[in-house]
């Protein structure tokens, strides 16, 4: 039953993908509060975005040719960044059993309840066509307050649909958006079935064509990606661990 629901919802999210550039059209892009270190929190707890140290979740994706599992662990360490400390988050990409890339992000919340995202730091590694490694490359690395970047919000306090943001701000290297498509969707995905998730479409205008689906379960988190670069690739959360 499970498998027919998943394949179903593979079908419909292939359908409303095709109409998501109508709905960047008349989306209401907010403005960003002003930025203050002294709005902020030390613990995120989002419904949608929580961060509890110590967590560990893991997603998994199968294409043609390609197995891929992604690990993401809420650390119990910080980060001060423009006098504000965030919650670091260690990102960890394998793609058929090989690491292909490695990611620190750096998260807080104000007092209102929104997330921002103050950058990351990432290290892709490269391989021959024989699958050697041959270095790495940091591209696509970001941190606020260095040559121009500034924070974004990653996930709104009080999310509305047809409600547009931007996640990142960093020219020519990091310019994420997100839309809020629903909130009241189904998910269900090999760890569980959920109910009432939040629905956002990502983007970025340095990649044309690449369009994200994001479903974040409440007081759990993101649950399930869909990526879409010309195919449909499903990420779906597999487990989640949190150690004492």
């Amino acid at each position: 039953m499970k498998k027919i629901a998943r394949s179903l919802a593979s079908v419909i999210a292939v359908l409303l993908l095709v109409g998501l550039s109508t709905k960047i059209a008349e989306a209401k892009f907010i403005e960003l509060p002003e930025f203050d270190p002294a709005n902020f929190v030390l613990v995120v707890d989002n419904p949608y975005f929580p961060l509890v140290p110590k967590t560990t979740f893991v997603y998994e994706a199968e294409t043609e040719d390609e197995s891929i599992v992604d690990t993401v662990t809420v650390t119990d360490q910080i980060k001060v960044i423009l006098d504000v400390t965030c919650t670091v988050v260690h990102d960890v990409e394998m793609v058929n059993g090989v690491k292909t890339e490695e990611t620190f992000d750096w998260y807080a919340q104000d007092h209102y309840g929104s997330v921002w995202y103050f950058g990351e730091d990432t290290t892709e590694f490269l391989y021959d066509e024989e699958g050697n490694p041959i270095g790495t490359s940091k591209e696509g690395s970001w941190k606020a307050g260095i040559d121009g970047a500034l924070p974004g919000i990653i996930m709104l306090e009080d999310p509305q649909p047809g409600l547009a943001y931007q996640q990142e701000f960093y020219e020519d290297v990091a310019e994420d958006m997100a839309l809020v498509l629903r909130l009241n969707d189904f998910v269900s995905v090999e760890f569980d079935d959920f109910d009432n998730c939040l629905v956002t479409k990502e983007w970025t205008p340095l990649e044309l064509g690449s369009v994200e689906q994001k479903f974040y379960a409440p007081g759990l988190g993101l649950v399930l990606v869909l990526e879409h670069h010309g195919k449909i690739v499903r990420f779906e959360m597999v487990d989640v661990t949190h150690e004492p």
